[in-house]
């Protein structure tokens, strides 16, 4: 593996250690107060930089996600309150939701509170609030090459009702600062289930801020909401007291091999003691996932960027069923998603 701007053999690196978590590896551990009490969170560090939590309480979304101990992630004021919290109902999702890197929005429902099919349907659906099962922590070389995987399922269901399962994995490898994310959803029902994801990742601060520039690979954005300017999508502002949520729907996706990406580029990112160029690169699979949604919310103690491949709109299920455009999953059927995090330095990104 390369590792502190060298190749390393297994047996030499770990000669020069104790144990392998004084350079990187994964650990599991619980907050312990107020209405953060009882998450579990499974904490992944590469040694190359990054570090990041993933909580199984929480559907093994990811939470606070740093580079060289600056944060590139967004949390909610909400902090990581447990889930038994949850207020399923409108809007209630609001006053649990994390933030953290990744927020998983689904996985019958996504955006809008709304009533389908005689059932009243809360914001974003219900799989952020929902504990993983069956979870696995592990860490295991491979030959040279260190490899860290998270893996658990977790149930969407209701008696006489509908069935999904997500079967989740997160992979990461030490000397390298990326995150690879592979997700199957599956009907395990006996008759056909409404199906809505979307992948939101949250960028804060330091990362945004007002030198930070957002490239995306959409030919054609569109505003969700009548009247919202397009100037200032691709770009970022100081905080504003007041602002007004920016929801962009981009079209036209350019792809590379059947896979698209945004990239966030900020030149003066703290690396240690010096600023420096720092790069996101958010990549997705877009077969499965063809729509781009981005939240632009620099508010004032707010102050996120919201970038979300998914397989549907946010305008919520009765919408999306009008549309015509509402995915559905017959009894066993599988659809799977890919997607991966970059997260690199002038080195990584020099050509």
């Amino acid at each position: 593996m390369k590792l502190y701007g060298r190749n390393w053999p297994r047996r030499e690196l770990e000669s020069r250690v104790g144990r392998l978590e004084q350079i990187g590896g994964i650990r599991r551990m619980k907050l312990i107060e107020g209405p953060e009490a009882g998450v579990e969170q499974i904490q992944v560090r590469t040694g190359a930089g990054l570090t990041y939590y993933v909580s199984p309480t929480r559907g093994l979304d990811i939470g606070l996600t740093e580079l060289f101990g600056a944060a590139v992630s967004w949390q909610s004021p909400n902090g990581d309150v447990h889930p038994a919290y949850f207020e399923p109902q409108g809007a209630g999702w609001l006053r649990t939701a994390a933030g953290g890197l990744l927020m998983t929005c689904g996985l019958m429902q996504v955006g809008a509170p709304n009533e389908d099919a005689g059932e009243a349907l809360g914001l974003h659906g219900r799989v952020h609030h929902l504990p993983a099962q069956q979870v696995s922590a592990t860490g295991q070389w491979r030959e040279d090459e260190y490899e860290m995987r998270i893996s658990g399922l977790v149930d969407e269901t209701a008696i006489f009702g509908d069935h999904l399962r997500l079967h989740r994995e997160i992979t990461s490898w030490l000397g390298e600062n990326r995150i690879e994310i592979s997700d199957v959803v599956e009907n395990v029902g006996f008759h056909p289930a409404p199906h809505m994801l979307l992948y939101h990742f949250n960028f804060g601060f330091p990362l945004m801020s007002e030198q930070t520039r957002i490239d995306f690979p959409s030919r054609r954005v569109v505003p969700r909401d009548e009247g919202v300017p397009l100037e200032g999508f691709d770009r970022w502002q100081p905080p504003q007291a007041g602002y007004a949520e920016r929801v962009y729907y981009h079209q036209e996706l350019v792809e590379k091999d059947g896979w698209a990406e945004v990239r966030i580029h900020n030149p003066a990112f703290p690396l240690g003691p010096n600023p420096g160029p720092v790069q996101v690169r958010v990549r997705w699979k877009t077969d499965t996932l063809p729509r781009l949604v981005q939240w632009k919310m620099p508010g004032a103690g707010v102050h996120v960027l919201g970038v979300e491949p998914a397989n549907c709109h946010v305008e919520g299920r009765a919408r999306e069923r009008a549309r015509k455009t509402l995915v559905t999953l017959q009894p066993g059927e599988k659809r799977s998603y890919q997607l991966s995090l970059h997260f690199e330095t002038q080195e990584a990104t020099a050509p």
